[in-house]
């Protein structure tokens, strides 16, 4: 029987695999890039309750500092 737990940690392990493997063919910079983006919206969703609108900001600051990090 699949638990809800069991189901949750298979969904993020998968995820995780299919997005290091994204990155095998990117430069520094855009590596920098997803990198900001993906952080920018993991502490935009926190600082805002989980809020789209705060997530999705997040995202696109985080993944512009990212972007001037990787010059």
């Amino acid at each position: 029987m699949i638990t809800k737990n069991s189901f949750a940690a298979s969904t993020l392990a998968v995820a995780l695999l299919l997005g290091l493997g994204g990155c095998s063919g990117m430069s520094n910079r855009e590596r920098d890039t997803a990198i900001g983006a993906g952080a920018g919206a993991v502490g935009g969703a926190i600082l805002t309750g989980g809020s789209g609108v705060g997530t999705v900001g997040g995202a696109v600051v985080g993944g512009v500092i990212g972007n001037q990090v990787g010059k």
